[in-house]
């Protein structure tokens, strides 16, 4: 199975007032912006401090997250059995037009014949899958892992957040900032399509994911290095398949608001392209430990410059007025 050229989108977020509120929409990268991986695989993060950081020490890191994603993403996010259909769907959202609403407490998806072809059967079943794994993702590794895999778990993330000089507790802490103080308003269109416009979100701050990784493993992440309360599985988008410049689109689309703003952070070149080509600020993220644009070290001053470049300044608008 392959994705489908006429995929669905999201809902766009209704709101009833008739002077709506700011919303500014955050849309970040995975790898090297939010989590660091890649660069400890390969040793970039460690080579960038010129001797200072045990460069083994942070390979080995890597692997251990590595190893760990995979399993998870086979043991509870039924990883293998859609990786081998070869279909990837950018968002979970994205098949619930087939999911009937069956009651799955007794489904035996170890014996439903997943598999070809690429008929509605199969993907009602796969529409069943990305229920439950959405559902997980609500419950959280706390509420699914045993003790020594919990153990394992938050050790790992201390001792790369050592290593890593803060950079994983920086950055969901900086994704704290920024989600204000609605974060839990926009949620993923399967449960809830409408943001509350109540009297304290004059305001309002959206995180959403946009990775080229695969969508399970970029969910499976999220769980791991502790963002899933900070972003919704239906603001997590994979564009390994329709790239990065589609799903902005989609975002575009989904958060179709008179006073939004949008601002895309990231280190490669496709978000970068992306962006340009929507129009949209781009901060570019920086592993050297000499620049500001990484963690800990950005800051909301930094992201509101880039705001005022392309959206103008809040005191232009005032003056405006």
């Amino acid at each position: 199975m392959s994705s489908e050229a006429g995929m669905p989108k999201h809902e766009t977020q209704g709101f009833s007032s008739s002077i709506p509120p700011k919303m500014d929409v955050y849309i970040w990268d995975m790898d090297e912006t939010l989590i660091l991986l890649n660069s400890l695989l390969k040793s970039s993060y460690a080579e960038g401090f010129n001797g200072l950081k045990d460069v083994q020490k942070g390979v080995e890191i890597g692997k251990m997250w590595e190893n760990l994603i995979l399993q998870l993403c086979d043991d509870y996010f039924f990883y293998e059995q859609i990786e081998n259909l070869n279909y990837h769907t950018p968002f979970l959202d994205a098949l619930v037009r087939y999911d009937d609403g069956r009651d799955l407490s007794n489904y035996d998806f170890n014996h439903d014949e997943l598999g070809p072809p690429d008929d509605d059967a199969n993907k009602r079943k796969l529409a069943y899958r990305h229920r439950v794994i959405a559902q997980k993702y609500l419950q959280g590794l706390h509420n699914i892992l045993d003790h020594e895999a919990k153990k394992f778990w938050d050790e790992l993330y201390d001792k790369t957040d050592e290593y890593t000089d803060r950079w994983l507790s920086s950055a969901r802490t900086f994704l704290e900032e920024c989600s204000g103080q609605n974060k839990d308003l926009v949620s993923s269109i399967a449960f809830s399509s409408v943001v509350s416009n109540t009297a304290n979100a004059n305001h309002q701050h959206v995180n959403v994911l946009v990775t080229s990784g695969g969508l399970i493993p970029s969910l499976v992440k999220c769980l791991l290095f502790r963002l899933d309360g900070l972003i919704p599985h239906g603001n997590v988008y994979s564009s390994c398949v329709v790239g990065k410049t589609q799903c902005f689109r989609w975002i575009k689309e989904r958060f179709n608001h008179p006073n939004v703003r949008f601002c895309v952070i990231g280190d490669g070149w496709e978000e970068c392209q992306a962006a340009e080509i929507m129009r949209w600020p781009f901060i570019r993220m920086d592993l050297r430990p000499d620049k500001l644009h990484r963690f800990p070290g950005l800051s909301l001053t930094t992201v509101g410059h880039y705001f005022a470049v392309v959206y103008g300044s809040p005191d232009d608008e005032n003056d405006a007025t």
